[in-house]
């Protein structure tokens, strides 16, 4: 009878945000077509260890499991990426799971992504409009800048550009790629723009694009390929733009 064939993986685990981060090793049965998930899934079911052991099943995030939410971003063999994309058949064995560490860790691979969000905050990285009564439809976009708008609306917050950033960690403020290229999304909208002063000033302060090192890891590692050192490139000029504007006293493009 032939060996069941099976997968090995390496999971950093960690009992809560203060907890020191040890190394468990599981290995579970193949099936195809396993992702990352569908094995966590399965050590879930059965938390035995490699050592045969009982232990606690790892925590970590996961929602829509199509690469959508961002919410299954982890460190898998060394490159922060989505779980749920990540097929077992295409991943060295043994594969190591880690959380990824400019966020703090809550617990195992499950990260607390606050600092993101208070930056999408911090940026206005939405369009305020008066909700209380229908304002009818809102102005159409030109279709070139729709098309270029549209690759940039395609950010899922996932953070991996943050980790994967060298300028983004624990001893910088630098808010990072993604809440930059949601400036430039938001600012290009033609109901967005009558905020475009505000994102741009809110930039220009601590933390804000002058953190940027111009590594390209960022684009490089975005799981949809969102052209963000393009729009950082943009910002730099707008940012420029904007100083000259505020030193002369003028609004006016």
């Amino acid at each position: 009878m032939a060996e069941q064939k099976t997968v090995r993986l390496i999971i950093t685990r960690q009992d809560g945000p203060n907890a020191t981060p040890y190394e468990e090793e599981f290995e579970i049965p193949y099936r195809p077509n396993m992702n990352v998930i569908s094995a966590l899934m399965e050590i879930r079911r059965n938390p035995v260890n490699a050592k045969g052991e009982k232990t606690s099943p790892p925590q970590w995030e996961m929602n829509c499991l199509e690469e959508v939410c961002g919410a299954c971003s982890m460190v898998i063999n060394g490159k922060p990426r989505q779980a749920c994309t990540a097929l077992i058949d295409k991943l060295e064995q043994p594969i190591r799971l880690e959380p990824m560490r400019t966020f703090p860790v809550i617990r195992d691979l499950a990260v607390d992504r606050s600092r993101m969000f208070e930056a999408l905050k911090r940026v206005k990285a939405w369009i305020p409009i008066d909700g209380t009564y229908d304002l009818g439809p809102g102005p159409r976009m030109p279709e070139s800048k729709r098309q270029w708008a549209y690759e940039l609306s395609k950010c899922m917050t996932c953070g991996v550009c943050l980790e994967a950033c060298p300028n983004v960690n624990s001893k910088s403020d630098f808010i990072g790629p993604a809440p930059l290229s949601q400036v430039r999304l938001f600012n290009a909208h033609p109901t967005g723009a009558m905020n475009k002063k505000e994102r741009l000033e809110a930039i220009m302060g601590d933390g804000g694009i002058e953190g940027c090192g111009n590594s390209q890891n960022c684009v490089q590692s975005c799981p949809k390929g969102i052209p963000l050192t393009t729009s950082i490139a943009a910002l730099n000029r707008e940012v420029a733009l904007q100083s000259f504007r505020n030193f002369f006293g003028s609004d006016y493009d």
